[in-house]
């Protein structure tokens, strides 16, 4: 049967490989500590779950959703970013209700791009991006996250005049690493000076664990052809809600609600009512951050001592860590795995600037953190 040829030329999704590797251990028998898939295990805060009951109570006729999203959770987002970043969005035209924020970084090159236009994707990063602007007919564009430049791209080094789209990740999946307002400053002009989008997934900036609060590109000064996309799932522990925003540019945002309607992804009202609830409440969101920082000062000097090396930056609820010598990070982790029982997940999963590294996500509950940490310790201490 023919198929897409992007969908056959493209390998396994990589999370998909790594869950077969865990499924095999466990079959062995193996006692699995799981950090390698990034979905926030943390139980969803109880008045938000009500608050699904009752609209869910309240509407015993269900309809389609609107792709613009309910005019109550605009406001509530806009109520939010400005309160968090001091940003005035017009909840009319500067945002629409999302689900998720995958939808949008995968359909965005559809809206934004012709075929044959040029994506730049950061590297190591998110395999979506990429998968997006293939499907979509697009060329891709590495653009290296180096340590020496903190993680953050190197903007002098795009052909800005080659590319449509530039898609930014602060704080970084998987490098965790912040970006400055000045970096974020210099993309949105340069963005406006060679007419390319500059789309910034912001899924983690409510989770870091050193400095300042993350700041967001919603805080440039013009942000003509940029555009932000944030969600509840790692703040507010809901990843199955599918529940998110993109905001910034009108004009974008015009044109992602004419695209909406025709793949019909906008979140059910019941959800996005309770999303209202969410972005109303800042407490549960510091307990949130509370416990990944628990979970990291549990796990982070075991995996040190272990002659793992820090790599990345303080935020989100990732860990970026260089292997020890000359070790091929899959080697490393499958011998984790097999050793210790602990998933992680090799770096170049993560696109080549992953080579030498894996990601540790920061989701099993503190007890099994504290549990990884003891094997990792008599692992060193075994040599």
């Amino acid at each position: 049967m023919p198929l897409n040829p992007v969908l056959t030329g493209l390998g396994t999704y990589p999370f998909v490989r790594l869950r077969g590797a865990k499924q095999a251990a466990l079959a062995r028998g193996v006692d699995v500590i799981d950090f390698g898939a990034g979905e926030p295990r943390e139980e969803t805060p109880a008045f938000i779950r009500e608050a699904l009951v009752e609209a869910l109570r309240a509407e015993p006729v269900s309809t389609y959703p609107a792709a613009e999203g309910l005019p109550a959770l605009r406001a509530a987002i806009a109520a939010w970013t400005a309160q968090r970043f001091g940003a005035s969005l017009d909840p009319e035209s500067e945002i629409v209700p999302t689900l998720g924020t995958k939808e949008v970084i995968f359909g965005l090159p559809q809206i934004v791009c012709a075929r044959g236009d040029r994506v730049a994707i950061p590297t190591p990063g998110y395999p979506v991006p990429e998968r997006g602007a293939l499907f979509a007919g697009c060329e891709v564009v590495d653009v290296p996250l180096d340590a020496a430049h903190g993680r953050q791209p190197d903007l002098g080094t795009i052909a800005w005049d080659e590319i449509a789209l530039l898609w930014l990740n602060f704080p970084g999946n998987p490098t965790a690493a912040t970006a400055s307002l000045e970096l974020l400053e210099q993309a949105a002009a340069l963005a406006r000076e060679h007419d390319v989008v500059v789309a910034c997934d912001e899924a983690y900036s409510e989770l870091w664990f050193a400095g300042d609060a993350p700041v967001s590109a919603l805080q440039v000064s013009d942000r003509t052809n940029v555009l932000v996309l944030n969600t509840l799932s790692k703040r507010s522990s809901m990843p199955g809600y599918r529940s998110g925003f993109v905001a910034g540019d009108s004009e974008l945002i015009a044109a992602i609600r004419r695209y909406r309607p025709n793949v019909g992804v906008a979140p059910q009202e019941f959800v996005q009512r309770a999303a209202i609830a969410a972005w109303g409440d800042e407490e549960h969101v510091t307990e949130v951050r509370e416990r990944y920082r628990a979970k990291r000062d549990a796990l982070l000097p075991a995996l040190l001592a272990a002659g793992l090396e820090p790599s990345g930056g303080d935020a989100s609820f990732f860990l970026w860590l260089r292997v020890p010598g000359d070790d091929q990070a899959e080697a490393y982790a499958m011998r984790m795995l097999d050793e210790l029982g602990i998933v992680v997940t090799p770096g170049p999963y993560f696109g080549a600037g992953g080579a030498g590294h894996v990601r540790v996500a920061l989701v099993p509950p503190v007890a099994d953190c504290e549990r990884a940490a003891e094997r990792l310790a008599a692992w060193s201490a075994a040599g």
